[in-house]
């Protein structure tokens, strides 16, 4: 369980300072303090959360094509679930713009004006198509394409906001009444580098009630350069549930616990409709995911699992 530190002294409690240490050095941090999600987490007084992915517009460069009316329909659902998701997490794909062009900020605008009828928190993945576009495409520092205005765009407008500067980072969530922990585990698998990977290793080895994992592309898209190196070291730790896009539909693959959501916006490639997905915890400690589609709200699917990922 996250420790929620303070030092007793004679006048009452204070934090104590945090040290200073390398940029890319891990720290174990604990939950975040503050009530609700925000930067770095939050206490909750239940894990319930929102799913949704891909929601670029089909044809490159297309702004005007944009799917706004789809992907704002898409979040005026989950603002309107009863009981409310506090925070949702996205699987990747804000926009589908040329890096030598000048639609990156038009269509993330857009995107962050169709997502705003949502009132929570956003945690975002990092898609390919906020690299280069290509599955094969690596961006960042140390890597062979750079900076593109694509991920620079993409760390301005969607992490600088959650208080993130890089595209992989860790979200500690803890109960209010100290029953769970879990952490949320952003795998950038198109920024991918051996420091993430060190990163990655001792974040999933943080002792905790649930552990999810979110990566843009699916274990079987590994021509992505960090899918096949991050699967590795899934396989090592705990996991609950590991949750991705880049495949524009709707699937539940239970070999790999591992949901594909990738149905939000994006042109479908299955005969599943545009929705979106709620995870929750439930009162004996499973965990549910249920898939809706955007329309009817008809449920899709619905399954649980234990804080294992397997069947309860």
């Amino acid at each position: 369980m996250y420790r929620l530190l303070c030092v007793v002294l004679v006048a009452g409690c204070e934090t104590p300072a945090a040290p200073v240490v390398p940029e890319d050095a891990y720290v174990v941090l604990d939950a975040p303090a503050h009530a609700g999600p925000g930067r770095g987490g939050g206490l909750l007084a239940e894990l319930r959360f929102a799913v949704v992915g891909d929601t670029r517009p089909a044809n490159l460069n297309d702004t005007a094509g944009y799917p706004t009316d789809i992907v704002r329909r898409i979040w005026t659902d989950v603002e309107a679930e009863i009981p409310k998701p506090t925070f949702a997490v996205t699987t990747g794909d804000y926009m589908f713009a040329s890096t030598n062009g000048i639609e990156v900020g038009p269509q993330l605008d857009l995107y962050l004006g169709a997502r705003a009828t949502f009132s929570g928190v956003l945690y975002p993945t990092l898609g390919n198509h906020e690299c280069t576009g290509y599955t094969i495409s690596n961006c960042g520092p140390g890597t062979h394409d750079g900076y593109t205005p694509n991920y620079t765009q993409f760390i301005d407008h969607m992490l600088a906001p959650i208080g993130e500067t890089k595209p992989y980072f860790v979200e500690r969530f803890a109960a209010q009444d100290g029953s769970w922990t879990a952490k949320f585990v952003f795998i950038a698998a198109n920024a991918w580098t051996d420091v993430q990977a060190q990163w990655l290793d001792l974040t999933l080895a943080e002792p905790t009630t649930y552990t999810f994992a979110m990566r843009h592309e699916a274990h079987y898209s590994n021509t992505a350069p960090g899918v096949d190196p991050s699967a590795m070291l899934l396989a090592k730790h705990p996991l609950t549930m590991l949750i991705v896009g880049h495949s524009h539909t709707y699937q539940h693959i239970p070999a790999y616990r591992e949901i594909i959501v990738g149905n939000g916006g994006a042109p479908l490639t299955s005969n599943a409709n545009y929705g979106y997905v709620i995870v929750a915890r439930q009162p004996d400690g499973t965990i549910q995911s249920t898939s809706y589609d955007y329309l009817t709200h008809a449920v899709v699917e619905q399954f649980t699992v234990a804080p294992n990922g397997l069947a309860p």
